[in-house]
């Protein structure tokens, strides 16, 4: 790439600088929601943590208990995880948006093998960034499935409790809740 078609063409430049910055305006917003499950993780385990102090629990619910409490923390390290790899993303594609902001100022008086220099460094931080936010996300689908396994095992248990209660009325077990519904047949309003 010639130096001096960066400085011709004001889009390459501002697609050099805009990538990056927009990768890290992404970066940050998925820190910030990753850190906010990480609290509501936290709570939850809070939560576990009160109830076991209640007193002797039931065997079934003991067990129960312990099963939540080992995928809250499974979900936390996750999480921690997910954080760290955002990080690395958030670090890599600031670099290189600073890699090319030099690059753009430097492009038109620096030699080509500055400007390839430049623009192979914002590449690999670039790269880097983008491996960041993929191992993060991989990392928060983990945990989501692990939210999910907790909210059906507690469903699941509330329906044990309140079935008895119920007579039978209103009370839909797993299976029908998840297998998708058929359309109905649309009525034709002449017979």
């Amino acid at each position: 790439m010639e130096p001096t078609s960066l400085t011709q063409n004001p889009f390459a430049v501002m697609t050099f600088i805009a990538a990056p910055a927009l990768l890290t305006n992404a970066s940050s917003v998925l820190a910030m929601s990753t850190i906010n499950r990480m609290l509501r993780t936290r709570e939850r385990m809070h939560e576990l943590f009160a109830k076991s102090e209640t007193g002797r629990l039931p065997e079934s619910e003991a067990t129960h208990l312990i099963q939540q409490v080992g995928r809250v923390e499974r979900q936390a390290l996750l999480l921690l995880r997910a954080l760290h790899s955002i990080y690395v993303a958030l670090a890599s594609f600031a670099g290189a948006t600073l890699v090319t902001l030099m690059g753009a100022g430097v492009a038109s008086f620096a030699g080509t093998l500055w400007l390839r220099a430049l623009v192979g460094l914002g590449v690999v931080l670039g790269s880097v960034g983008v491996g960041g936010l993929v191992f993060g996300c991989a990392n928060l689908f983990g945990a989501t499935q692990l939210s999910m396994v907790n909210i059906r095992d507690e469903a699941d248990q509330i329906r044990e409790r309140q079935a008895p209660r119920s007579s039978g009325e209103g009370v839909k077990d797993r299976a029908t809740l998840t297998s998708p519904t058929p359309p109905k047949a649309p009525m034709d309003a002449h017979p």
